[in-house]
């Protein structure tokens, strides 16, 4: 070994023999009361012990009834609302809706029956009545 080693060891004595540094010891003592004094030594952190009435301050029951009573914030809602009044194209809003909608079957709107235009004719009352004439022979 070399002698630097040698002079900044501890010497430790043979099993059995003399007494051996607190810090040392390997037992579960050791260790439970190195806990205990970490413990002790940290700074107590805000809120801690909420057992003791020290620094406590009397709140005012009106105070905390205003504080937690419900605000109406309609007002100021309905104005924020009106305010912008920007409205997008209805091609980009139909998009938009498209991409987020899921892609299961319950998910899709129903689809929009085409509206049937009412069967028209290229013919006339008059045409028709004509037709009769002719084809039945009804004056």
């Amino acid at each position: 070994m070399s002698a630097a080693l040698l002079r900044n060891s501890v010497p430790i004595p043979a099993s059995g023999q003399g007494k051996v540094p607190p810090g040392a010891q390997r037992g579960r003592d050791g260790a439970r009361v190195a806990g205990a004094a970490r413990r002790r030594k940290r700074a107590p952190e805000p809120g801690r012990n909420k057992a003791t009435v020290k620094g406590r301050v009397v709140k005012s029951a009106i105070e905390e009834y205003h504080k937690k009573k419900p605000v109406n914030h309609l007002r100021e809602n309905l104005q924020y609302m009106l305010k912008g009044r920007l409205v997008a194209d209805k091609a980009i809003t139909e998009k938009v809706l498209a991409q987020n909608r899921g892609r299961k079957s319950k998910d899709q709107p129903p689809e929009k029956a085409e509206k049937k235009k009412p069967e028209s004719t290229v013919f006339t009352e008059e045409d028709f009545r004509k037709f009769e004439r002719e084809y039945f022979g009804i004056p």
